[in-house]
């Protein structure tokens, strides 16, 4: 199985707003950055759809690290939330539905097809591949929408 390492991040000019996501993602020697636009989104569904392009674009199963600024996405593998709230029929521990389900199933998808191995970084910071995955998803929303978000 190939090892492959990813870095993905989203953003929001507005929550919700025009939104933004970009992945760089590494086999060896190779890199290959993709990135993405919505008109009217919000932040963490953008950080899901960073994950999900980026597990799509891999052409076999792979081992993968994904690295992600994201705790709400990180957080939810990491800290076992994604089963119980399957096991709870997509409820929150305070009853409420799950946000951003059809993201959340498209992810179970993809992690059946790809060992996944999920990374927090700290977002803003000195990380060369979450600052540039951080830029692609900006340059997104201000090329689709005019506007950088903060």
């Amino acid at each position: 199985m190939k090892e492959v390492v990813i870095y993905t991040d989203g953003a929001c000019s507005g929550n919700p707003g025009p939104g933004g996501w970009g992945a760089v993602l590494m086999f060896g020697p190779h890199a290959k950055e993709i990135s993405g636009f919505e008109p009217s989104t919000t932040n963490n569904r953008m950080e899901l759809t960073a994950a999900i392009k980026a597990l799509k674009a891999l052409k076999e199963p792979c081992a993968v690290t994904l690295y992600s600024d994201s705790a709400y996405l990180v957080n939810t593998f990491k800290q076992g939330w994604l089963a119980k709230w399957q096991v709870n029929g997509w409820k929150t521990s305070n009853k409420g539905p799950v946000e951003n389900q059809d993201l959340w199933k498209e992810l179970l998808d993809l992690i059946d097809r790809h060992k996944v191995n999920w990374m927090k970084v700290k977002g803003h910071a000195d990380n060369e591949y979450n600052n540039r995955c951080d830029l692609l998803a900006r340059e997104e929303i201000k090329q689709h929408a005019g506007k950088l978000p903060d």
